[in-house]
């Protein structure tokens, strides 16, 4: 039988294949198993995942060049086309489902009033649009080995459903922000629903450089007053956490000198929702490196840790978050052990509070050597040797024993501590027994130091 294009028994893309699945194993297992495994050793393994998948897409699909009028469709691999279109995604974006949609497609399909996900039928909890920057990345690459054009995102534009009567009205509200406080009020409400209800508000806020500072004029023009008006602090913060879950937004909200302290000022001051998504609007905000560093530098972490302290049900999740994310960079992980981070989180994590989120945060703050003494100093040792006990997760486990392989190598204090641990329970054997690859890793490390020190101490 005749074929076309490239298929499934073709020798080359066979070997092809084969050879990229070895690679992307080699890459994943030093990501896995190297502590010290660096960014490009992660690059490499995501450039390498793309490769496969082109070489995949290659097997179903025809590699005829698109026709003049620039139709891509007869060479689109399913994936990357919107189900409501049946067209190559431009601008893909995932609904409260999980389903990917074209953003100007799922757009007129919102606006059309329907509250259903087209694909599953499924009630949307919410109708936020957050991009698919996979997806994006993938049909990025897909077109260039295919010599393919894709048009700029930025051609939808127009498509976005806000007419100028919108646009009046958007401008309207944040004139009222100068205004009596009823009217400050009232259009700080209706910022907060509308930047949650329609993306396109959020984007509005990017096109004119006074729309943040006319929004949170109340707040900086009554600092001192704030606990006089609650609920009016409470929604444009919350609108400012609506804002910053917008891509576009990120980078020019945080440099904006007003809002980091605003927001810090809201972590101390705030009801406990104020400051919940105070909390939260970090954490969006800090998804960039460049915002890490200034809300690092402008002294978040300490009111960041004092909620955390205060252990409040309600805001520990957002918290967690934020702190973890500003740690990633290594700056910040120095001001949060000077904040007090280190014995909080073991207060915490002794609580049985919150284990998952906080031993993340003690496990990027162990390459810091003020963290990892005051671990030691704070009981940190007995304290994660029982959450490997009792603990049915194995990236736990793996955390714990990571931490306190950095502990016991740095202070030579604790490993008396381990040998007893280990004599009456055995617990850093089981772990490199039945752990992942890097906690069993972890643990024969600990355990073939235990045995030179026992026959160290024999032998004198």
């Amino acid at each position: 039988m005749a074929k076309t294009g490239v298929f499934d028994g073709d020798p080359t893309m066979i070997t092809k294949a084969s050879e990229l699945k070895k690679e992307l194993q080699r890459l994943i297992r030093a990501i896995v198993d190297n502590d010290d495994s660096n960014a490009e050793t992660i690059d490499r393994a995501t450039q390498t995942l793309r490769a496969l998948k082109e070489v995949q897409c290659k097997t179903r699909v025809s590699l005829r060049k698109p026709s003049h009028d620039g139709g891509l469709l007869s060479c689109c691999p399913e994936e990357f086309r919107c189900p409501i279109s049946g067209e190559l995604m431009r601008d893909p974006v995932i609904v409260s489902t999980g389903q990917t949609y074209d953003r100007p497609f799922i757009q007129r399909w919102l606006k059309s009033g329907h509250l259903t996900c087209p694909r599953t039928q499924q009630v949307l909890s919410h109708t936020l649009l957050t991009p698919n920057l996979l997806i994006r990345e993938m049909i990025s690459q897909w077109c260039k080995s295919h010599e393919m054009q894709l048009p700029d995102p930025t051609q939808y534009s127009n498509e976005d459903g806000l007419t100028e009567a919108d646009r009046d009205h958007f401008i309207s509200l944040l004139e009222k922000m100068s205004s009596t406080l009823s009217e400050q009020k009232e259009a700080a409400r209706e910022l907060r629903l509308l930047t949650k209800r329609m993306p396109s508000f959020r984007a509005l806020f990017s096109e004119s450089i006074d729309a943040i500072p006319q929004l949170l004029n109340p707040l900086s023009q009554n600092r001192s007053q704030i606990d006089l008006h609650p609920e009016l602090q409470e929604d444009l913060i919350t609108t400012l956490l609506n804002l910053s879950i917008h891509d576009n937004n990120k980078k020019f909200v945080a440099e904006i000198p007003m809002v980091i302290s605003l927001v810090i000022d809201a972590l101390r001051s705030g009801t406990i929702e104020t400051r919940s998504n105070a909390a939260a609007t970090l954490f969006t905000l800090s998804a960039l490196d460049s915002n890490k560093a200034l809300i690092g530098k402008s002294g978040a972490l300490k009111p960041l840790i004092d909620l955390l302290e205060e252990g409040h049900p309600l805001a520990m999740k957002d918290v967690a978050s934020a702190v973890f994310n500003l740690c990633i960079i290594q700056e910040n992980k120095a001001r949060a052990v000077r904040d007090g981070a280190v014995g909080v989180i073991l207060k915490k994590i002794a609580n049985r509070i919150h284990v998952d989120e906080l031993l993340a945060i003690l496990a990027i703050l162990s390459s810091n050597p003020k963290a990892v003494e005051e671990m030691g100093e704070l009981g940190g040792v007995p304290c994660l040797l029982s959450v490997i006990r009792e603990s049915l997760c194995p990236r736990n486990k793996e955390n714990c024993i990571a931490i306190l392989h950095t502990i016991c190598f740095n202070d030579r204090t604790k490993w008396k501590e381990m040998r007893e641990e280990e004599t009456t329970y055995g617990t850093i054997s089981q772990l490199a027994q039945n752990g992942t690859s890097r906690a069993k890793r972890k643990a024969n490390g600990i355990l073939e130091r235990l045995d030179r020190v026992v026959n160290l101490t024999r032998t004198a």
